[in-house]
C-alpha cells in the first residue's frame, strides 16, 4: 500500500477515474448497440450524431483508442446508410 500522502491521493483519484471511465464507456457501448438495433432510418439518422460525439469524447480522453472510435463510427455510418 502507498505510504506518501501524494500517493494515497493518487490512489483515490485513480479509483474515481476508473469508475467514471467504466460508466461513460458502458453508456457509449449501449448507445452503439441501440443504433445497430435500429431499423428505422430517420431514427438512426437522429441517433448517429450523438453516438459519434460520445465516441469522439471517449477517444479524446483516452478511454478508447482513436482508431477504435473511427472504426465504430465508420461501421455505424455504413449501417445507417444501408437502411
Amino acid at each position: 500500500m502507498a505510504n506518501h500522502k501524494s500517493a494515497l491521493k493518487r490512489v483515490r483519484q485513480a479509483e474515481v477515474r476508473r469508475l467514471r471511465n467504466r460508466y461513460v464507456a458502458k453508456t457509449a457501448r449501449n448507445a452503439v448497440r441501440k443504433l445497430r438495433a435500429t431499423t428505422d432510418k430517420a431514427e438512426a439518422q437522429k441517433l448517429y450524431p450523438s453516438v459519434c460525439s460520445m465516441l469522439d469524447k471517449l477517444a479524446k480522453k483516452n478511454v478508447i483508442h482513436k482508431n477504435k472510435a473511427g472504426n465504430l463510427k465508420s461501421k455505424l455510418a455504413k449501417h445507417v446508410n444501408a437502411l
